[in-house]
């Protein structure tokens, strides 16, 4: 998985790296195939903002959260992000596992089929 690193206004640490590969290894364990990632760090004043971007083969996953410390801001990031992916995978396997019941149209009257 190809991981990109954007610090805005401030430098990504190695340990803000290390928590962020944790936490997508464990998603891309729930999502499946995934592709890239990309992880962007702002400061604002007073804000710290982490905004966490995953590729699928299928969808894209986007989260943005925002806390006074920047750790905190990306828990928060990548427990929205893990929350999505699960919510997609549900999807997934209730659409393979339960498909719809076939319906049979029957004609309105009987003597459609005769004339058909």
């Amino acid at each position: 998985m190809n991981v990109d690193y954007t610090g805005r206004n401030t430098a990504v640490t190695i340990k803000q790296r290390k928590q962020a590969e944790e936490d997508l290894a464990r998603i891309a364990t729930i999502a499946g195939r995934v592709v890239s990632a990309h992880v962007i760090l702002t400061v604002d004043k007073y804000r710290q903002i982490a905004e966490v971007t995953m590729k699928t083969r299928d969808e894209s996953l986007v989260a943005k959260c925002e806390a006074t410390d920047m750790y905190a801001a990306l828990h928060d990031a990548m427990r929205c992000l893990e929350q999505q992916a699960v919510r997609q995978r549900q999807r997934k396997t209730t659409l393979t596992r339960h498909p719809k019941p076939m319906v049979r149209v029957e004609p309105e009257w009987p003597g459609a089929l005769a004339q058909a």
